[in-house]
C-alpha cells in the first residue's frame, strides 16, 4: 500500500471510530446549540452598547458565534483530539508499538486527527451553524468562492490546531503527567484562538500579540474570510507558515525524544 492511501486509510479510521459515538455526538450538538444561544445573548447586548465594536456589525458578530460552535470540536479548541490518546500511549509506552509500524508517527496521527476533525466539522459542526443562521439575523457570503476559501483556511487550521497539539502531546516524553501542560495549552487556545471574544476587538499591543500567535489560525483567521475582512491568500500565507512551523517542530522533538528519552513504562 502507497504511503497516501495509507494515510487515507488511517484517516478514514479516524473518521468512522468518532462516527460510532453517536449518543456523545447528539450530546454536543446540544451542548454547542445551547452554548450558542449564550454566546449571542452576550454578544448582542454588547454590541448593542458598542456597534460596530471591532469592525464588525452585529449580524457578523452572531455569524461569528456560530462559527465558532462549529468549530469548537472540529479543531479540538477545547481539547478532545488525538494528543489525550497520544500522551496515555507515551506514559504506558504502548508507543514503542507504534515507532515499529512502517509508517511515520506524525503523519500516522496527523491523518488520524484530521479523520476526527471532519467528522467533527460534518457531526457536530453543520447542525448548530444551521440552527444559528436560521433562527438569527446573520452574515452569510452569497458567492461561492467565498466558502471555498473560507474552507481552505478551515483546513489550514486543521494542521495549525493538530501542530499545536502534537508538540503537547511530545512533553510526556519528559513529564510524569502532562495534566498542566494540556491545561494551559487549553487555556491559551481558548483564549488566544478567539473564542472567548473576536481578537479583532483586542485592544493596542495585545491585539497585535493575539492576532500574530498561531491560535489565531483557528477561529479567527477562517472567520475574517467568511466575514469578508481579510485576503485569503494573505490568510493562507500565515495559517500555511504557523503549519510547516509547528509540524517541524514536532518532527524535531519527535526526533529527540526517540532518540534520547526511554519510554515510561517500556
Amino acid at each position: 500500500m502507497g504511503a497516501g492511501r495509507l494515510y487515507g486509510a488511517v484517516a478514514a479510521g479516524g473518521f468512522r471510530r468518532y462516527a460510532t459515538y453517536r449518543a456523545a455526538t447528539a450530546a454536543g450538538v446540544f451542548t454547542n446549540t445551547v452554548f450558542g444561544l449564550i454566546l449571542v445573548s452576550t454578544y448582542r447586548a454588547l454590541w448593542d452598547e458598542r456597534p460596530h465594536l471591532g469592525g464588525w456589525d452585529e449580524s457578523q458578530v452572531v455569524t461569528y458565534v456560530w462559527l465558532g460552535q462549529a468549530l469548537l470540536s472540529t479543531l479540538a479548541i477545547g481539547g478532545g483530539g488525538v494528543e489525550g490518546e497520544l500522551m496515555d500511549r507515551i506514559r504506558t509506552g504502548d508507543v514503542a508499538i507504534d515507532l515499529y509500524r512502517p509508517s511515520d508517527l506524525q503523519l500516522w496521527w496527523l491523518a488520524t486527527d484530521l479523520g476526527r476533525a471532519f467528522f467533527q466539522l460534518l457531526g457536530r459542526g453543520v447542525v448548530p451553524f444551521a440552527f444559528g443562521a436560521l433562527c438569527f439575523p446573520v452574515y452569510l457570503p452569497t458567492d461561492a468562492g467565498t466558502w471555498v476559501a473560507f474552507l481552505v483556511a478551515v483546513l489550514l487550521a486543521m494542521l495549525v490546531g493538530f501542530g499545536i497539539r502534537y508538540l503537547v502531546a511530545l512533553s510526556a516524553f519528559w513529564l510524569l503527567d502532562g495534566m498542566g501542560v494540556t491545561q494551559m495549552a487549553w487555556l491559551a487556545s481558548y483564549f488566544c484562538s478567539g473564542m472567548l471574544l473576536p481578537l479583532n476587538v483586542f485592544p493596542g499591543a495585545l491585539g497585535e500579540v493575539v492576532r500574530a500567535l498561531p491560535w489565531s489560525s483557528l477561529l479567527q483567521a477562517p472567520a475574517q474570510i467568511l466575514l469578508g475582512h481579510a485576503d485569503p491568500w494573505g490568510t493562507y500565507a500565515f495559517q500555511g507558515a504557523w503549519a510547516v512551523a509547528l509540524l517541524g517542530a514536532g518532527r524535531l522533538v519527535q526526533a529527540a525524544a526517540t532518540r534520547r528519552v526511554v519510554v515510561q513504562g517500556g
